[in-house]
């Protein structure tokens, strides 16, 4: 992307680029922010966004995740790469602090789920901890960052040495100065004073030769001198012996401990630019949940949609002065590309442009955006910035001439992955001219395809923008009636400037705005009128095109779906049919032979009365029985009418249901009509499930099943609950479990839980209501709520988080995506609350 540095400063995104960069804490953080380019790439855009927003849930829930101990390390460690090198005693302390913070990182996300922090997980699952080098520094250093004693047996010696040389040095000098003190020579109240590492004697000037020893220093008004005794010289001589020794010993144990760590600073260096890069990110996250950012969505139909936008830095001035910003929404499609602002002055028109813009840009460099979660952006290889006065007099441009070369620019490299924002489009020149050469440019700008939002005042290109099909009109709201901007941006149709009205209010004489509108004309005010009723009218005819379209299609699926359930009920009559013709030629074939075994036994018994009567019995028999199976595979094929036409039923009133419930309500009235239809017969469960009566296959005893977990089954018998393998449990019929309890049981509850559990059960609402709340109110409810919910064993809650600017909506379900137990979760149905409301269901 070119004239990074200029679309930066115009978009206001430098501001932006140095608040992350301010809350780096190591150089190389700082280094990444500064030289960081936005990408063109999609998928490493999705990766950059993927890292940020996967650390701003971090540092939002995760406490025990560290966020201090980042140390810019890489500086001293490179030089140590030279066998001659050593590292200092302030360096070795960084380099504790910062590999302790590596250390408990590394454990954090290995101690983490699989898959719930993917994308830095697999950025810290090739990055080395060093135990051995954090060990040999404790060694070295306590936790105050001092030299410990028995850093070496040399050091150990001669720090000994020193303690005692120092004992002997204060008992000696302590001597000398009550000497002194009797004698006269120092004041009854004087003591040891140290300067520069020397013990001295105060005593009073003029009495400084009768103490034997150097003058070392005297007080500013020269009544006070300071004296090093010469009996205690040669002890601090011996003493300043000792701590260059010291110093010496130090160096040994550095050094020493610096070739240890030479062959493992180039890993040393890689996990360090590791935390760094982890500094960057957690800037980045840091800086998006100042401004309530949220990760969109990429789009792949090359669709820009901002929803409930707005511009961090312009919302973050505003609540200084104790206002709140206007949340924009903005699309941008394959179908309408460029978007035509116009409005009165101070509208907002160069907001929404730049909030356009500046969103974008942050994508693009892999940062969150203050705007809903399900907006969507797409990328662009060029973006294409006109905003402000770039007039020079170093180089001869005036404002519109610098507005000419901007647009020359934009003409000559854009293209169909471009975005072009202009604000004020035409103007810097005579309206005519200006507006005749900025319609053309639109048309150049609409024939190579490109995106754009542009602002501007000129009736010309609002008509322009009325008659094309990939252009549409914007007009940011006016009160007309209080004479001030809304700041709300109305898609469909152009704006008015408003400009008598705004005169007006501002306290123009009545008789200049009178004349003016005069000057102006009917015809003036005839077009912006004409022109707002063609958008309005062109609008509302392409929303009818929409609804009758999606009316189509809802009519085709409806239709097919019929036609497949009627053929599906035609060929069930039809195997029906085949049987029952079947079974009647099988009936007349029994009874064919039925009567010629009779005919031939009559005629056998020669004529024996008793035995005709007999053969005749029989055959009355077979006829009732055969009378009885007709009748009986009536009623059974009765009962296959009845079961389609239900099925049928049950079908017609699903689809009926599907148009105006939510998908959640239309299964339990299906469950319901389920149970009615089943009614005239209750078979035998085939699988263990909540509500199925079953058999305990150890002691026989029956019960019901309250609920599955895995293998095991949570089953009440009376009055108690137990738990059972799921392979030691036979499934009842409720004809088979009712027979087998007293009938006085019949009248209780299967189901019996404890006191405590049964009356958290009859109190607990399905549903909860955290509109008002802060976040950090809100957290903590909800997680309680998803508890109570999972322990009594519900399926499905609400939470009633309003739609607001999203925010409190985007966080909670952040929560629940990490949340154990939460199965899934969207939005309600539109007609009971739709994105205002989230339902969840649990496992």
């Amino acid at each position: 992307m070119t004239n990074e540095a200029k679309i930066e400063i115009k978009l206001g995104f430098d501001k932006l680029r140095e608040s992350v960069a301010a809350r780096c804490s190591t150089g190389y953080g700082r280094d990444r922010a500064e030289d960081e380019r936005v990408s063109v790439e999609a998928p490493e855009i999705e990766h950059r966004l993927g890292l940020t927003d996967e650390m701003r849930v971090i540092l939002m829930f995760e406490t025990s995740f560290p966020t201090s101990g980042f140390g810019d390390c890489i500086p001293f460690l490179v030089p140590l790469r030279s066998p001659y090198s050593h590292i200092d005693l302030p360096s070795l302390v960084v380099l504790r602090s910062s590999l302790d913070a590596l250390r408990r990182i590394l454990a954090f996300f290995s101690g983490c789920r699989e898959g719930q922090y993917p994308l830095l997980m697999d950025m810290a699952s090739a990055v080395l901890s060093f135990p051995e080098i954090l060990r040999r520094i404790d060694e070295i250093l306590d936790k105050y960052g001092e030299v410990r004693d028995n850093a070496s047996d040399g050091l150990y010696a001669i720090r000994r040495a020193i303690r005692d040389k120092e004992s002997a040095v204060s008992r000696r000098i302590q001597a000398i100065l009550r000497k002194a003190q009797d004698d006269g020579v120092a004041d009854a109240d004087a003591s040891v004073s140290i300067r520069e590492g020397k013990v001295l004697i105060p005593v009073s000037s003029g009495n400084k030769r009768k103490v034997p020893g150097i003058v070392y220093d005297e007080s500013a008004s020269g009544k006070t001198s300071f004296i090093e005794p010469m009996e205690v010289v040669e002890l601090n001589n011996q003493l300043r012996e000792l701590h260059f020794e010291e110093q010496r010993e130090i160096l040994r144990i550095l050094t020493e401990f610096t070739d240890f760590l030479r062959p493992y600073v180039d890993d040393v260096i890689e996990s360090q630019k590791f935390m760094g890069e982890l500094d960057f990110i957690m800037a980045k996250a840091s800086v998006a949940s100042r401004f309530k950012g949220g990760k969109p969505v990429l789009s792949d139909r090359g669709e820009l949609i901002l929803r409930q936008a707005r511009h961090p830095l312009l919302e973050e001035a505003l609540a200084k002065e104790g206002k709140k910003i206007v949340p924009l929404d903005v699309s941008l499609t394959p179908s309408r590309r460029i978007l035509l602002i116009s409005g009165p002055n101070a509208g907002g028109k160069s907001v929404c442009l730049k909030t356009v813009g500046l969103l974008q840009y942050m994508f693009q460099w892999g940062m969150p955006i203050p705007a809903s979660e399900s907006s969507e952006l797409t990328v662009f290889h060029e973006v294409f910035v006109d905003i402000g006065d770039d007039q020079s007099l170093e180089n001869d441009l005036s404002t519109y001439s610098s507005h000419l070369l901007n647009m020359k620019e934009a003409v000559a490299l854009a293209d169909d992955r471009s975005l072009v924002l202009i604000d004020e489009f035409g103007s810097g020149t005579e309206p005519a001219a200006g507006g005749a050469i900025a319609e053309e440019v639109l048309s150049v700008f609409e024939e190579k395809g490109c995106y754009g939002v542009i602002t501007t005042h000129y009736t010309n290109l609002k008509f322009y923008a009325s008659n094309s099909s990939r252009i549409i009109n914007g007009a940011m709201q006016f009160d007309v009636q209080k004479i001030q901007p809304l700041f709300k941006l109305e898609p469909g149709l152009p704006g008015n400037s408003f400009a008598f009205e705004l005169a007006r209010k501002i306290g123009l004489p009545e008789n200049i705005v009178h004349g003016a509108e005069e000057r102006a004309g009917k015809d003036y005010v005839a077009v912006e009128r004409n022109l707002r009723k063609i958008a309005r009218n062109k609008r509302e005819l392409e929303e009818r095109l929409v609804r009758v379209k999606a009316a189509d299609r809802t009519l085709d699926s409806m239709t097919e779906k019929y036609e497949k359930e009627l053929s599906e009920i035609k060929a069930l009559r039809k195997s029906v049919l085949d049987e029952a013709k079947a079974q009647a030629a099988e009936i007349i074939a029994q009874a064919n032979k039925k009567i010629e075994n009779t005919i031939r036994e009559i005629k056998e018994s020669q004529a024996e009365k008793q035995r005709t009567q007999e053969v005749r019995q029989d055959l009355r028999d077979f006829a009732e029985s055969m009378a009885g199976d007709a009748a009986a595979r009536s009623e059974q094929e009765q009962k296959i009418e009845r079961k389609m036409a239900q099925i049928v039923e049950r079908k017609r009133r699903q689809e009926e249901r599907r148009a105006r419930r939510a998908a959640g309500e239309a299964e339990k009235d299906n469950g319901r009509q389920d149970i009615s239809v089943e009614r005239q017969h209750v078979p035998v469960p085939d699988r263990i499930e909540p509500g199925v009566y079953v058999r305990l296959v150890d002691s026989g005893m029956t019960g019901e099943v309250v609920q599955v977990s895995g293998k095991k089954a949570t089953v009440a018998v009376g009055e108690i609950l137990t738990k059972v393998d799921v392979s030691k449990l036979r499934p009842l019929s409720a004809n088979q479990y009712r027979s087998s309890v007293k009938p006085s049981a019949q009248v209780k509850s299967s189901v019996r839980l404890s006191s405590s559990i049964s009356e958290r059960k009859l109190n607990f609402k399905p549903s909860i209501d955290i509109r008002g709340m802060h976040l950090e109110e809100a957290i903590p409810v909800v997680t309680n709520f998803i508890d109570d919910a999972l322990m009594l064993g519900v399926s499905e809650v609400s939470i009633l988080h309003g739609k607001g600017s999203g925010v409190l909506k985007e966080e909670i379900r952040k929560l629940l995506r990490i949340t154990p137990g939460v199965v899934s979760f969207a939005d309600e149905h539109v007609e009971r609350g739709g994105a205002g409301i989230t339902i969840v269901r649990l496992d």
